[in-house]
């Protein structure tokens, strides 16, 4: 089933023309990564799902419902979780208190369970519950980031970068929690700089290149393509 479609997606930074027709499918459980340089649209592709920019043409529908000009708290309720690239947490909130205001719009009764499947997932957390969120590591900071979202039992969770900046050992870690998700069958749109891991973990990916799509295919084929390989995966 698909769960997230977007039709000829436009959207614009004052003129700045950042994604020139953006079309792309999420079904239900499925990994689907977009890869490409700096600049070539992703963030600006999950910024749009989940409200944070407007498309001015173009359709962005989840299941049913049309999210063109709904705000982006209204999306949230809907099922749309977005981790945002820079993990941006609350620094002088504890761990606790951050997980809490992720989880605004989860019912009091679901909050206990939600709370303990997300520490379950991300243990290092869990014994930072009554610590600053500005004193954890870049690593533990990016965990925190990934479990708020994770409280409100998502449909779909848009992920932004979440390996950036972190040491080899710790984007082990990440992927390994974003198998995890996917085994579980989480349904996940991956923005991703190391095209190598996504790609990996992906059942299907698209390559963007200055705000439009250049391939599509699944992640297996898009790993053997002669210019994914040469672009992105640094090999000759």
């Amino acid at each position: 089933m698909t769960l997230l479609k977007l039709e000829n997606v436009h959207t614009y930074y004052g003129h700045i023309h950042a994604l020139k027709g953006i079309s792309l499918e999420v079904n239900q459980g499925e990994v689907v990564t977009l890869i490409g340089a700096n600049g070539a649209g992703k963030s600006t592709t999950l910024r749009t799902i989940s409200g944070l920019a407007r498309p001015r043409i173009g359709k962005i529908v989840f299941e049913d419902m049309l999210l063109n000009n709904l705000p982006p708290h209204k999306i949230t309720r809907l099922g749309v979780g977005h981790v945002p690239e820079g993990r941006r947490i609350f620094p002088e909130l504890t761990v606790r208190e951050n997980l809490e205001m992720g989880g605004f719009s989860v019912p009091r009764h679901q909050m206990q369970e939600r709370m303990e499947y997300v520490l379950t997932l991300f243990p290092r957390i869990k014994e930072r519950l009554n610590q600053l969120g500005g004193t954890l590591s870049g690593g533990e900071q990016q965990m925190l980031a990934m479990a708020r979202g994770l409280l409100l039992n998502p449909r779909i969770l848009l992920l932004d970068e979440p390996s950036m900046g972190l040491a080899p050992v710790l984007v082990d870690q990440i992927f390994e929690i974003i198998q995890q998700l996917h085994a579980q069958g989480t349904t996940i749109l991956l923005v991703e700089q190391n095209a190598r891991m996504a790609l990996q973990v992906a059942d299907r990916g698209y390559v963007l290149q200055s705000g439009q799509i250049v391939l599509a295919d699944d992640a297996k084929t898009l790993q053997n393509s002669e210019v994914v390989r040469k672009a992105y995966l640094g090999e000759e």
